[in-house]
């Protein structure tokens, strides 16, 4: 500190007063003047303090009354006064506060005054005027050069000296300067003096003070005067060499003397005072003292010696410091001894001695101390606690700021501010005895030399390196301008001169810095170490820390790899925990192999571990110098941060987050509260990378990615936290270098792909996290140009996106897709030329991926849809179309896959709306690349080539709608399916001509065939639910019936298609067959086994029939409405629940407006071309096909599979009506059997029992089912055509005939289904599986009235008589007939019976009109036989039946007699015999035979058919006796039957008598008792028939014969039974016209 320093000023003006008020106080009694001058001082001294700024020349000014009191003091020769002023004047004449200006007289008089008693006062006065001579000798020599007044120029010759230099030279006052400072010399080395004769002593200590005064203030002087330069040498070097020898020699505990002779000890004053004088040669000196000041620094070394006492290692260390605090004279003992060869190292002992020595301290404790300071500093270490000693573990104490190292704990004391010296020991001048240093001094001297000497050379270094930069700077643009300017050649040589000056200057300077930094660097790091590691306190640990940063940090500027690497690694090391440390950090400074992080035993850390200085430490480096050590600076903040607990966040900035896994770490509250500052630090450190160099900070990312494949090795198989500090970091510099992403985005984003494929979950998390991060930053960056111009780069920065959709984590894949949807929703009006690598992210779904994630996907695909449809470029539409295509096919969510055909329909909408935008920039694309394909001479490939670009696109959503189709889940089939369909109809307008046949071939047919397929082979097993609680129909349980729906559906809406767009399909070339290949699925539908399939099948036919019918057809029978088969009169299809079809007017306009007409309705093509029979005798052909394969019955050997239903047998025949009127002029005879075959076989399948309900009626209705009415009308259809057709189309009436003949057959034969059997409707049972045949007799009956009516109208037809249609009628007819009662219905056989009375009616003339050719021949044996089994049916009546029901039944059979009698006998000429003779059989039968056995008695006169009876025999009489018979043939048979009636009848009687006599009073068998009346009422009748014949018609014979009935009638009296008489009776009565024989008449004399 120097003596115009304030503090110096002030500690002066407080010394002044104290002195002047002790001063007072002494004086107070024996002197009062020297008392009021001492207080009047004091009052001077406040004055000139507080007045004047400048104070030392404001008492300079008034120091007379400042000396004043003191010089009044010594007056007093008061021992104790007198000391206290000489000591006073001394120290102002120190600190320059006396004026030059002598006081000679008061001078004089102190000298003159005896002391004879008072030796040391005397020796007081002399010093003190010896003090004043020699400071005004030396100030007039230095600011004058004059010789002072008073001072003889020639000095005295000096007794025994001859070795001085001369002087002569030297002028005077520079003489008497040489000679009075000479012969201080000699006063200190206790010679004798040659110049100050007279002054036989002077105490050393104050001589020395006196040479270090003079030293001090005066160094120009030795400086520029040789002379005194010579004296430097010869007299002060030496003596001070020879006052240090007690201190070199000397040795702790005196054991080391090398002779007998007891060596001197080291005395405190003298060796303290030396040490001043020597710290004044070297600052002032050393250029002068180069080998001297080599001494006197080994000296020093010498001193700090362990054995040496401790007073004299604090002043040597003191004075080291002193030295320290001066970097240039540090530079100067490097450059003078360390860079010599040979010659001592000093700088480097310097530096490794202040190591030595703290390590003395606490390996060896101060044992030298004086015994007081020893118990001082015991009790200090026995009262501070363990707790403090080791750094407070809960907060709540301050520790002592202290060093403790291996138990030894030393305190850390304050000595001065950084960068100066106070020395404490140096600068006591009034002590004798050594002093006791305090525990703990020496080494914080020791602490701040050592951190000084850093900071001094350091800052040094970097300011002479910054000065060597800016003249290099201003060489180079010097040089820059020379060489722009035209200037002679001379100025480039100065120039080049310039250059090599600087080149030359450059290697020394640096030489010097490096060998510096190579000489200190080991001794400052193991003491900066050392002392690292025992401190306990911060602000020392901050001191240290920042100390080797500081090194480290000039390491690397000056390029010195080893020391630079040292540093950094000590720095790491004391990062983090001392155990931790020796693991990790075993490895080379430049490179940690290996190291772990989880599993260490972590220590404690407290508030005294200083981790946030430590990261800022470790850090600041990385910026300098990024190469060497980088990886292990970021092993050791990976460490550190995984110790704190820190978390990345966003932003990859790391956050305090929980503790680590495990009980190891325990972090006190005051270093939770830290680790914001420490994080912000970390963020601050790698945000600084921005100012890195692009090598510089490639090595730091590939640091990094080293770092990061480690912790990912470590994490393998492991399931603790891992380490993602490695990954925060790389994501933090990738974003604070968005300027220059292009350099690092390739390894930094290729090492976090790799991190996201990573096993652990949390490190691949944050790997995701990273990259997608960076991806977001640098696409909303502002990139110059902008990213819309930079294909390149925005390529490269969504690449990674790209990649990741490589990895199968679906956590990455969800990061991904967020990472989409937020890029969308912030810059997707600007990804441009990256929509197909976005649009492929989102589309690179997989079915192994989880709902969540797919929904992601698709929440990004609708954004997509929903707002960016007109940004992107119409190239990306197609990828739109596939990637929305993709979510319909994904199995994971059905509502996403239903939701995408949704976006489909959406996007068809779009591509409608802008369907000229999108087609001419399509256009345009298209014409680029083709252009690019011929320049390289390739094709150009893309699918559905070479439709116009336009058209492909529809034609990708068509065929993508298509894969939607065919999908497993039936939701997404049917949804798709009618997206596709609506889609062609309301869009299809738009595609050219051409473009259909792909729509056809491709897209439609090829659907079918898939549909088709997948149909078929479906599994037929039951579906218990669709998933969760949904129930499943019984009509969708099993994936047949499931597909069923969707085959039905795709062939309704193939089929919909060809009929809108008949018109436009038949220009195409090959319409024919793609029609065949429609009917060729439309019969593969209709044969389907599923009845749903079937019957839409046929729908579909229906509908491609009506394509020339657009006009509802009125005679087109309705009944299909009634089936639930709706009847397709519209051919527009109808449009999806809110897809309106409003714009297909507007597509029409379009197209017309493109083409250049005006729209106009689509008129249909001329009839020729409409009725193509080729067509529609195909559709013929499918259908006589179709209905032949699913009527055929199974046969005897094959099991029974499918039966089809009646709703598709009805629809099948319905057909039929609507295709025969295209195809009836062709319409044959063999074509007519074929369908009478179908129509056949249609109505003879059953039905399953379960199903009759619904389809038969009740077993009472006589009501025709849909199928057998829509049979009937068929060939009502049929009929109609040939009744207005051509002759040879007429020739099919028998053919009709024998069709319609056959359903009459069914009311008594039902049609047998191969060898099914079937039950009868009646006897079904519905909750059994059986087959019920339906109930054929409506059926039947109006078949037969139908047979009427048409043979009514049709019966002279040539082809009906030639074809015996009456024959087959009749025989039909025979079967009910025959049957009678038997017949399954009553109606039956009545309406047979009134049929043929129709049928006689009309055609018995017409057989008579023909009798004479053989056309009818063999009618009338099957009409006899008819008549036969009618009248005498073998079958009985029903025994309910009613005795009205029996009358009205007879009255039938009357009829049926009565025909006989009015239409056959009466034409018996025309009729053949035997016919006549079976006739007369039957009627005779009639009259006897028509008893029943069945009738009770009760019933016996109303059961006997009397009347029918009575009209045969009647008739049978009234042919027999009318008198009219044409032969005698007829009048044979006659008689004969009359003979034959009353024989029998004769024949009964008796048979009756003889019973009844034989029987006695038991009555006779109920039937012989029914003949015998039977017979009496026929004779009855027979007696009536001959009272009304005219006699002569009667022969005798029969006469005869009923005459003799009365006498067996008479015996009959006798007989019991009152019905028997009653009877008999009613036979006797009419003898009574018979009793008189007749008047005969007499003729020409005969009687």
């Amino acid at each position: 500190m120097t003596t115009t320093s304030p503090e110096a000023v002030k500690k002066l003006v407080d010394n002044m007063q104290a002195d002047l008020r002790l001063l007072s106080m002494e004086c107070k009694k024996k002197f009062p003047p020297v008392k009021e001058a001492a207080e009047s001082g004091i009052v001077k001294i406040k004055t000139v303090v507080v007045r004047n700024t400048n104070i030392l020349a404001a008492l300079k000014e008034h120091s007379s009354e400042v000396v004043q009191p003191f010089l009044m003091g010594c007056g007093t020769k008061e021992p104790k006064i007198t000391q206290l002023c000489l000591a006073a004047i001394q120290r102002l004449m120190s600190h320059e506060v006396v004026s030059e200006v002598r006081p000679p007289g008061k001078i004089e008089t102190l000298s003159l005054t005896p002391f004879a008693s008072l030796g040391e006062y005397k020796l007081c006065i002399q010093s003190l005027q010896l003090l004043l001579e020699l400071s005004h000798i030396f100030s007039m020599f230095f600011f004058s050069g004059a010789p002072p007044a008073g001072v003889e120029e020639q000095p005295q010759p000096v007794q025994g000296n001859t070795s001085r230099r001369s002087v002569s030279t030297l002028r005077p006052s520079a003489k008497d300067a040489y000679m009075l400072f000479q012969d201080l010399c000699q006063l200190v080395n206790a010679d004798a003096p040659y110049w100050l004769v007279g002054m036989t002593e002077m105490t050393r200590t104050f001589g020395l003070e006196l040479l270090e005064s003079v030293l001090n203030d005066f160094p120009e002087v030795f400086l520029q005067q040789t002379e005194f330069c010579f004296l430097l040498k010869e007299r002060v070097c030496p003596l001070v060499i020879k006052l240090f020898s007690p201190n070199i020699k000397f040795r702790q505990g005196g054991g080391g003397a090398a002779s007998p002779a007891a060596t001197e000890k080291p005395y405190f004053p003298i060796c303290m005072r030396l040490l001043r004088v020597v710290s004044v040669l070297i600052k002032h000196y050393y250029s002068l003292l180069v080998t001297e000041c080599e001494i006197f620094l080994s000296l020093l070394v010498k001193f700090l010696d362990g054995e040496k006492p401790q007073w004299l290692r604090a002043v040597a260390v003191e004075s080291i410091h002193r030295l320290c605090v001066q970097p240039h004279l540090l530079r100067s003992f490097c450059q003078s001894y360390d860079m010599k060869p040979h010659s001592t190292k000093v700088f480097r002992d310097i530096v490794n001695a202040l190591g030595s020595f703290i390590q003395s301290l606490f390996i060896a404790p101060s044992t030298g101390s004086p015994a007081p300071s020893g118990a001082s500093s015991g009790q200090c270490s026995a009262s501070i606690p363990p707790s403090m000693l080791k750094g407070s573990r809960g907060g709540a104490l301050s520790p002592q700021a202290a060093f403790e190292y291996r138990g030894t704990w030393i305190p850390l004391v304050t000595v001065s501010v950084q960068g100066s010296t106070k020395a404490t020991y140096l600068e006591m001048l009034d002590k004798v005895e050594p002093p006791s240093i305090p525990e703990g001094y020496s080494l914080s001297v020791a602490f701040g030399a050592l951190l000084d000497l850093v900071r001094g050379i350091t800052s040094m270094i970097e300011r002479e390196l910054a000065q060597e930069e800016k003249e290099k700077e201003e060489d180079e643009e010097y040089e820059e301008a020379s060489q722009t300017c035209s200037e002679a050649p001379l100025s480039q040589e100065t120039v080049n001169q310039t250059q090599d000056l600087t080149d030359e200057r450059e290697p020394t300077s640096r030489l010097v810095w490096e060998e510096m930094v190579n000489t200190c660097w080991c001794g400052l790091l193991a003491a900066l170490s050392l002392l690292l590691d025992a401190s306990t306190d911060e602000s020392a640990t901050e001191s240290i820390l920042k100390a080797e940063l500081t090194m480290a940090a000039l390491c690397g500027r000056l390029g010195l790899v080893t020391p630079r690497d040292a540093f950094i690694t000590a720095i790491c090391k004391a990062s983090l925990p001392p155990h931790y440390a020796l693991t990790v950090l075993s490895s080379s400074a430049t490179s940690l192999s290996t190291y772990s992080i989880q599993g260490q035993s972590v220590q404690m850390i407290s508030p005294s571990s200083e981790s946030h200085q430590q990261v800022v430490a470790v850090g600041q480096p990385l910026t300098a110098q990024p190469q060497g050590t980088v990886v292990l600076v970021l092993a050791t903040l990976q460490h550190l941060v995984w110790i704190l607990g820190l978390k990345p966040g966003t932003g990859g900035a790391l956050k305090p987050g929980r503790a680590v896994e495990g009980p190891s770490t325990v972090l006190t509250t005051a270093v939770m509260t830290d680790l914001p500052v420490i994080s912000n630090i970390l963020s601050r450190l790698f945000e600084s990378s921005q100012y890195l160099d692009d090598v510089s900070l490639h090595h730091l990312i590939n640091a990094l990615c080293s770092l990061s494949l480690e912790a990912m090795e470590m994490a393998y198989g492991n399931n603790k936290e891992p380490s993602l500090f490695a990954v925060a970091k790389l994501l933090e510099t990738g974003l604070v270098n968005m300027d220059r992403i292009e350099i690092l985005w390739r390894p930094l984003t290729g090492h976090l792909l790799e991190v996201c494929q990573h096993p652990n979950t949390r490190m691949r998390e944050w790997g995701a996290e990273a990259v997608t991060s960076l991806i977001k930053a640098g696409l909303a960056y502002k990139h110059d140009p902008p990213l819309g111009q930079n294909q390149r780069l925005q390529q490269l920065l969504l690449s990674p996106l790209r990649d990741l959709s490589d990895i199968a984590h679906p956590d990455i894949r969800q990061k991904q897709l967020e990472s989409v949807l937020q890029i969308l929703q912030s810059q997707g009006d600007g990804l441009g030329p990256g929509w197909p690598l976005v649009l492929g992210v989102i589309g690179a779904i997989r079915n192994d991926q989880g709902e969540s994630l797919i929904r992601t996907a698709f929440q990004c695909l609708q954004l997509v849809v929903t707002d960016f449809l007109p940004t992107m470029p119409c190239t990306c539409l197609q990828i739109v179309v596939d990637v929305a295509g993709s979510f319909g096919l994904q199995n994971q969510e059905l509502n996403i896959s239903l939701t995408s055909i949704g976006l489909l329909w959406n996007i068809s909408d779009y591509f409608f709306q802008r369907a000229e935008a999108i087609e001419q920039e399509l256009d345009r694309e298209e014409a680029l690349l083709q252009k690019q394909a011929q320049e390289r001479g390739v094709s150009l490939h893309r699918p559905f080539h070479p439709a116009p670009p336009f058209d492909c696109l529809w034609l990708c959503l068509y065929s993508k709608l298509g894969e939607l189709c065919v999908d497993p889940r039936p939701a997404v089939r049917k949804s798709a399916g009618q997206t596709l369909f609506s889609t062609i109809t309301a869009h299809g307008t738009l595609l050219q001509t051409s473009t259909w046949h792909t729509v056809v071939w491709k897209v439609l047919f090829h659907l079918l065939d898939c549909v088709r397929n997948s149909s078929t082979t479906a599994d037929k097993e039951k579906i218990e639910s669709g998933g969760g609680n949904i129930l499943i129909h019984h009509s969708r349980d099993t994936a047949e019936k499931q597909w069923a729906e969707t085959w039905v559906m795709t062939l309704a809406g193939v089929a919909r298609i060809f009929n809108t767009r008949r018109y436009l399909l038949q220009s195409l070339g090959d319409f024919c067959k793609a029609w065949e290949v429609l009917l060729d699925h439309i019969q593969s539908a209709a044969l389907s086994k599923n009845n749903e399939v079937s019957l839409a099948a046929l729908k579909s036919f229906q509908e491609v029939l009506q394509i020339v019918t657009p006009a509802k057809d009125p005679e087109r029978p309705d009944s299909l409405a009634v089936m639930g088969v709706p009847i397709l009169a519209e051919t527009m299809p109808t449009p999806i629940p809110g897809r309106p079809l409003a714009q297909a007017d507007l597509v029409a306009e379009r197209l017309a407006r493109r083409e250049g007409a005006e729209p106009q309705p689509q008129a249909p093509p001329p009839a020729d071309e409409l009725e193509d029979s080729a067509l529609w005798w195909a559709a013929w052909n499918t259908w006589y096909r179709t209905g032949m394969e699913s009527t055929r019955p199974p046969g005897p050997g094959h099991k029974l599979t499918f039966i089809p239903s009646q709703p598709f047998l009805t629809a099948l025949v319905q057909i039929f009506p609507t295709l025969y009127q295209h195809i009836k002029a062709s319409f044959s005879m063999e074509d007519l059997q074929k369908l009478g075959m179908i129509l056949h076989g249609a109505v003879s399948v059953p039905i399953s029992s379960d199903a009759s309900p619904f389809i038969l009626p009740s077993y009472t209705e006589a009501v025709l089912t849909s199928l057998q009415d829509v049979v009937l009308a068929a060939l009502d259809v049929l009929q109609k055509a040939i009744c207005v057709g051509p002759e040879n189309m007429q020739a099919m009436y028998p053919a009709v005939f024998e069709q319609l003949l056959r359903f009459v057959e069914f009311s008594c034969k039902p049609p047998q289904y191969g060898k099914l059997e079937t039950k009868h409707v009646a006897n079904a049972k519905y909750n059994q599986a059986e087959w019920v045949a339906l109930n054929y007799v409506p059926f039947a009956e109006r078949s037969l009235e139908i047979v009427v009516e048409l043979y009514q109208k049709t019966a002279c037809h040539k082809a009906v008589v030639s074809e015996k249609v009456l024959q087959n009628v009749i025989k039909t007819l025979r079967i009910p007939l025959g049957l009678k009662y038997a017949c399954p219905s009553e109606s039956t056989w009545k309406l047979a019976v009134s049929s043929l009375l129709k049928v006689l009616s009309v055609g018995l003339p017409v057989a008579r009109q023909h009798a004479s050719s053989s056309k009818f021949d063999t009618m009338w044996p099957e009409l006899a036989a008819a008549f036969e089994d009618f009248l005498f049916t073998k079958s009985s009546p029903p025994d309910n039946l009613s005795s009205q029901e029996f009358r009205k039944n007879e009255m039938i059979d009357v009829e049926v007699v009565q025909l006989i009698s009015t239409e056959i006998l009466p034409f018996a000429s025309f009729i053949p015999k035997d016919f006549v003779g079976q006739i007369m059989a039957m009627l005779n039968k009639g009259s006897i035979h028509s008893q029943s056995s069945s009738f009770t008695e009760a019933e016996i006169d109303i059961r006997l058919r009397e009347d029918f009876s009575k009209v045969c025999f009647e008739t049978l009489l009234h042919f027999s006796f009318s008198g009219k018979v044409a032969t005698p043939q007829e009048g044979y048979i006659s008689r004969v039957a009359l003979s034959v009636l009353l024989k029998r009848s004769q024949d009964v009687l008796r048979r009756y008598v003889e019973d009844e006599r034989l029987s006695g009073h038991c009555p006779l068998p109920r039937q012989q008792v029914t003949e015998i009346i039977f017979v009496l009422k026929a004779i009855s009748t027979l007696m009536d028939s001959l009272r009304k014949t005219q006699p002569e018609n009667i022969d005798e014979n029969t006469w005869a014969q009923v005459i003799a009935l009365y006498p067996t009638l008479v015996e009959c009296i006798t007989c019991s039974s009152s019905e028997v008489c009653s009877a008999l009776k009613e036979a006797l009565g009419p003898f009574k016209d018979f009793m008189q024989p007749p008047v005969t008449k007499v003729q020409n004399g005969e009687s």
